[in-house]
Order: C-alpha cells, then sequence, then structure tokens
C-alpha cells in the first residue's frame, strides 16, 4: 500500500475511536474514490466498525496492535512506553514509506513527541509547529503556533514565518503569500524584545513572503494576511477563544429566534441565510491542525470531533499529498536555503 495517496490512520485515537475515525474516512474516501487506508489499532475493535462500511474496507488494510496512546498519556511516556501503539506505527508508516501522511485524533502532545522522535526536522528547523486555517472575511488564513511551543525564541518566530508562507504557497497556492506576527499593537516599538527582533530579521531579509509587520487580534478574523505568526501559548489561547465566540453567538443567536412566536417567524424566513452562515463558521470545515517542519506529513484532529470534521482532517493530508507539500516544500527550501534550512538565510 505505499502508493502516493495512502493515509496511514490511528484508529485509536480520540474521544470515540475507533467509530468516528473509520466513518470520518469513510467520508473522505468519498470525495477521494482513489485514497487508500492503513489503519493501525485493535482489530477486534475495528473490524464491526468496518464490516459496515463495505467501500472503505475494500480500500483498507488492517494493521492489529491492542496497545494505545491514551489522552492523559505524557509525552515522556509516550516515548518510552509507546513503539508498539497504534499512534507511533501510524507515523512509523510514514516514514517507512507504506503512507504519504498521517491522521490521528489522539493526543497531542505525545503525537507530536512520536512525531518528531521518528520522522525527525528538516536541516535548519529547530521545533515544529502547529499551523492551522481559520476563517476570515477574505477566505482564509494560517495560523502558527497553535500549541506546540509555548514559549518560543526570535529564531523560532522568523522560521515559523518561513514555513507557514512555504505552507501557505504549496498548499493554498498563493505565490507571495502575506505574514504578519501577532502582537499587542501594530506599531514598531510594541511588543517584547523577542518579537521586536523577529521583525527586525524578517524585515530585513529576501524571503519568500511578503512581511506586513505586526498585527493585532481583530486582524485575524479581517484577513488582513494570509499567514498569522506566534508562539504557542497566545496561538492555542487565540484559537479557542475564537471557537468560543463562534459557539456563544451561535448560542445567542439560537435563544433570540426562540424568543417569540414574531422571532420564529423571522427564523423560518432567515432559515437559508442561517445555514448559510453555519456552514461557513462550523469548526468542523477547519479541523485539521497541520505539524510543520518534520520529514512527513502527519495530521492531528480535534479529540472531540465527530466524522464529519474528521473526514475533513484526512481531507486536508489527502491534499497535502495530492499537491505534492513535501515535494514543494524540500524544494522551496533547498532554492531559498540551499537546503542549510532557515537559520542560514535569516543569519547575520
Amino acid at each position: 500500500m505505499g502508493d502516493r495517496l495512502t493515509i496511514a490512520l490511528d484508529a485509536m485515537g480520540g474521544d470515540r475511536a475507533p467509530d468516528i475515525v473509520l466513518r470520518g474516512a469513510d467520508i473522505a474516501r468519498e470525495r477521494y474514490p482513489d485514497v487508500r487506508f492503513l489503519i493501525f489499532g485493535d482489530e477486534a475493535a475495528i473490524s464491526p466498525h468496518l464490516a459496515a462500511l463495505p467501500r472503505l474496507r475494500e480500500r483498507s488494510e488492517v494493521r492489529h496492535t491492542s496497545d494505545r496512546i491514551t489522552s492523559d498519556t505524557k509525552p515522556s511516556a509516550a516515548l518510552r512506553t509507546g513503539r508498539t501503539s497504534s499512534m507511533w506505527l501510524a507515523v512509523e508508516a510514514v516514514r517507512d514509506g507504506l503512507a504519504g501522511s498521517v491522521v490521528s485524533a489522539g493526543n497531542t502532545g505525545a503525537l507530536m513527541a512520536i512525531s518528531k522522535f521518528v520522522l525527525r526536522t528538516p536541516k535548519g528547523v529547530d521545533r515544529p509547529a502547529i499551523a492551522g486555517m481559520l476563517p476570515t472575511s477574505r477566505g482564509e488564513c494560517a495560523m502558527l503556533d497553535l500549541g506546540a511551543n509555548v514559549e518560543c525564541d526570535t529564531e523560532n518566530l522568523v522560521q515559523f514565518a518561513v514555513m507557514g508562507a512555504l505552507f501557505s504557497k504549496v498548499v493554498l497556492g498563493i505565490e507571495r503569500p502575506t505574514v504578519g506576527l501577532l502582537n499587542v499593537g501594530a506599531e514598531e516599538l510594541k511588543g517584547n524584545e523577542t518579537l521586536r527582533g523577529a521583525a527586525a530579521r524578517l524585515r530585513a531579509d529576501d524571503l519568500p513572503m511578503e512581511f506586513r509587520g505586526f498585527i493585532e487580534g481583530n486582524d485575524i478574523p479581517a484577513g488582513t494576511v494570509d499567514v498569522v505568526v506566534t508562539d504557542g501559548f497566545t496561538g492555542n489561547v487565540a484559537l479557542k477563544t475564537a471557537e468560543g465566540t463562534a459557539q456563544l453567538c451561535a448560542g445567542f443567536l439560537k435563544e433570540s429566534f426562540k424568543s417569540s412566536v414574531l422571532a420564529m417567524a423571522g427564523y423560518i424566513l432567515a432559515r437559508g441565510a442561517l445555514r448559510k452562515l453555519r456552514g461557513r463558521l462550523d469548526p468542523r470545515r477547519y479541523n485539521g491542525a497541520v505539524f510543520l517542519g518534520l520529514n512527513g506529513i502527519v495530521v492531528k484532529s480535534h479529540g472531540g470531533s465527530d466524522d464529519f470534521g474528521f473526514g475533513n482532517a484526512v481531507c486536508v493530508a489527502i491534499d497535502m499529498q495530492r499537491n505534492g507539500f513535501m515535494e514543494g516544500m524540500r524544494s522551496e527550501m533547498e532554492r531559498l536555503y540551499g537546503g542549510s534550512g532557515p537559520q542560514a538565510a535569516v543569519a547575520g
């Protein structure tokens, strides 16, 4: 199953595994009939669900293991004891060329630790970053880091900017992405020394992006830039705040339309527009964060996602493979840095 469109699945990762994992994979299979799956997990738990999805079963191969990484497993423990787990074996399938990417809804910290240990980082990349897509008034933007690196130095932020720009170019087709550093203000003197140092470096060097300087939180939904760069602490807080705000607004709308007979009649008249709005803001559409900065494609689904959301995460992995993400990333890194990575390009 080592063809280009084979996806390795950690079938035991997530709150409702393996049911949601398999049903999500079947949704992705409907969108991309040529994809194949290499499924890692407990065969006794997987088989009944797979039997109910005959078309997925025809495109899948199950690799049995009874070991799994749980939601409370510490990354250090996953590295010590998780080598026969479904998560570890799925990541190894990418390293060994049996699959082009891996998708897991399991423990984020463990997945990052295992992926970094098994796949390694390219020369010049100090730390992988978690990148995701967010809806904006102009379409979508990429944002990183979303939680992998709570503390970052100047070099980390510069590397995130370069990787984010290449991600936006290769996957979204934006020839010269605009990039901004998330800060407490747009003025050049705002922020800490790390942010100001990263901005100075990004302004000074010839990199594959248009650096727009500092941006604020409200610039994210406005779509001011194509790529938002920040440390993992700030990025995760911003992401969770955006998700919570969307849920709050949805709840307020629901309450408002139930408040009177006239409001209910208004709902009936506005139902089509509201359905369109709900689809535009549905977080499941944007499920599937990518671990950038590894020698392989790793996609992390939200652990509590349903089958539709997990299917979208699988589709992210498929799109990255079909668009030649790794080939494009290696080509761009080689062209820009001569194989020495971002550090050489921005040094000095």
